[in-house]
């Protein structure tokens, strides 16, 4: 298994990726992209023709990030192209996409409710008891998001 981000990372059992300059081989021996990019300046419309070049052909599409990381009419050149065999989208810019929107007519592209990420009660619980605690603390609470990161 392999993964890409903008910043080193190491995870057991992946083959770890990072930075702009690693992008393009990453991409080149991918046959299968998800993204699970967070939703910034630097990922919004990621994913678009110019991402989809880079994949080998027939390659697919998995997008459980954020809908604003996929440039629509790219990803449907890309599937007419034939340089992109199919996509599962689990997020869109428009939810719930219109009745007329391209994506619920095409064979190739496999729309999901966003539920990629359901909540998980057992653990996520005790995260929201501790930030709790926390907060009436006056402590620094656990997860929080870096405004300026973005994530």
């Amino acid at each position: 298994m392999r993964g890409w981000s903008r910043s080193p990372k190491q995870v057991a059992n992946v083959h770890c990726h990072s930075g702009q300059a690693a992008l393009d081989g990453f991409l080149a021996e991918s046959d299968i992209v998800i993204c699970v990019l967070p939703l910034t300046d630097a990922t919004r419309g990621i994913l678009n023709k110019d991402l989809f070049a880079r994949m080998p052909e027939g390659a697919a599409l998995i997008n459980i990030g954020r809908g604003e990381h996929l440039v629509d009419h790219d990803l449907t050149q890309a599937l007419n192209d034939g340089h992109l065999s199919s996509a599962v989208l689990d997020v869109l810019s428009e939810e719930p996409p219109a009745d007329d929107h391209p994506f619920w007519q095409d064979e190739r592209i496999l729309l999901t409710p966003h539920v990629a990420a359901m909540t998980q009660p057992d653990s996520a619980f005790p995260v929201l008891l501790d930030n709790l605690r926390r907060y009436q603390l006056g402590e620094p609470m656990v997860g929080r998001v870096d405004l300026q990161r973005g994530y």
